[in-house]
């Protein structure tokens, strides 16, 4: 009995040991597959994570499947009806040996009137085209959000950045602070002061590094990953570019923006919706073939013709031309409220763009520079007696904030960039490589930073 239960408990022991090799092992996989997207990557650039999320959102993959769905529509809607094939006889001629067996067979096939089944395909590939334009407008939602994401990325990373040289300013501030007050030149309320900054720059630590990690898992979102899995630091943003001017942005949008081209797709659909609807006025035709053994003579026995249907009701299909019509025209203004609201758009996000690259400059050419050399001459003047400590600090957080300042511009300028970039309809506007319509006259205008 005690040899069983040392056996029951080794066999048991082995069967945890071997699920729990099984788990680590498996574990261990999981997490080298989410690592292995950007293993080889020691910086992420924003080319590189839209391809990423282009590739393994699942939001394409599921307006790709709903575009399939409506190709398959085509070859339904051309297609002809089955043919019916029908029998029937005479129970009163079975087992009578002085007649024959009576039966009926008879098989018809309905034929449209000409033209209808191509209008039907017709409308089932402007149908298609509708689908397959609306991907591209996911599509360039998803790059929008990706490209902002990323700035958000970008921003975290040098407000961090910009708190670690801060927090070695204030260290070296705080040395001087002890110094002077080891002299008698200061009272102890600097170095109180500067002991506080430090601890004030600790939590700010803390605050960023909470904030990163939400953004972190809101890429890994649409990487369609872990929340957690690792993400490389972000490579810089891309230069402030050349733009067209913003009368050549609303030609490109009035072109490309998929928006208006699924609507247009809708119209066209709708267009020949009403032409098939005013083809239902007309009669279809069926062929039909049958043997009827009840005849007496075998020359009458077998029998071709054909039919039709009589559109005596002209209420319904009147109706339904009516409805066709009235989408269409529905769809008509809703492509003229569409190009209005692209063309407001693009101008707010030009002027948005417009305004924020003018910011960046001033930032750069003005107050960064007069900051650094304000707080270059704040602690000058502090350590040789002349300035307080007050005005040190002062300095310094005017310096911090003009930094942060300047990288939160330079994140909302590639922000506001790929919002107008999906209002023209066009995302190679984010790295520069647009195409200016061949027909515009149009100057380019702005200024490289």
């Amino acid at each position: 009995m005690f040899q069983k239960q040392i056996i029951r408990l080794r066999s048991q022991f082995s069967g945890g040991l071997f699920i729990s090799c099984f788990m680590l092992i498996f574990a261990t996989t999981a997490v080298a597959n989410q690592d292995e997207l950007f293993i080889h990557s020691d910086q992420l650039d924003i080319k590189q994570l839209i391809q990423a999320v282009l590739t393994r959102n699942p939001t394409i993959e599921a307006m790709q499947s709903a575009w399939k769905a409506a190709e398959s529509r085509i070859d339904q809607v051309t297609a002809l009806d089955d043919p019916v094939l029908s029998y029937s006889f005479a129970p009163e001629t079975l087992n009578q040996s002085n007649q024959d067996f009576g039966q009926k067979i008879q098989l018809s096939q309905k034929i449209p009137w000409p033209g209808k089944l191509a209008l039907r395909g017709d409308s089932a590939r402007f149908e298609s085209r509708a689908h397959k334009e609306s991907i591209e407008l996911v599509r360039q939602k998803l790059i929008e959000t990706t490209a902002r994401t990323f700035s958000d990325w970008y921003y975290i990373h040098e407000a961090q950045r910009i708190n670690r040289v801060n927090q070695g300013l204030w260290r070296e501030f705080h040395a001087i602070a002890e110094l002077k007050y080891s002299t008698g030149r200061v009272s102890k309320q600097d170095v109180l002061r500067a002991e506080v900054e430090q601890a004030m720059l600790e939590h700010q630590s803390i605050v960023l590094q909470r904030k990163q990690h939400n953004i972190l898992a809101r890429l890994n979102t649409l990487l369609n990953r872990i929340p957690d899995s690792v993400i490389p630091s972000p490579a810089a943003l891309p230069m402030v570019r050349l733009l067209p001017s913003v009368e050549q942005l609303r030609v490109m949008a009035l072109e490309t923006h998929p928006g208006l081209k699924v609507l247009t797709a809708r119209l066209r659909a709708s267009e020949v919706r009403v032409k098939s609807a005013r083809r239902d006025f007309y009669p279809d035709f069926k062929i039909i073939a049958g043997y009827n053994s009840l005849w007496n003579q075998n020359e009458k026995r077998f029998t071709v013709g054909v039919g039709i249907n009589i559109p005596l009701s002209q209420i319904n299909r009147k109706a339904k031309v009516s409805e066709y019509r009235a989408k269409t025209l529905q769809l008509k203004w809703r492509i003229k409220d569409k190009q209005a609201v692209i063309a407001g758009n693009v101008q707010r996000g030009y002027n948005n763009v417009n305004e924020i690259r003018h910011i960046l400059k001033l930032y750069r050419n003005k107050l960064l520079p007069l900051a650094e050399d304000n707080l270059h001459a704040a602690k000058a003047d502090y350590q040789s007696g002349k300035g307080s400590f007050l005005d040190l600090v002062s300095a310094e957080k005017n310096l911090v904030q003009t930094r942060l300042n300047n990288v939160q511009a330079l994140t909302d300028y590639h922000r506001h960039l790929a919002m107008l970039a999906r209002h023209v309809g066009n995302p190679d506007l984010l790295y520069g490589n647009f195409n200016i319509p061949s027909h515009s006259d149009d100057v380019i205008k702005g200024e490289l930073q």
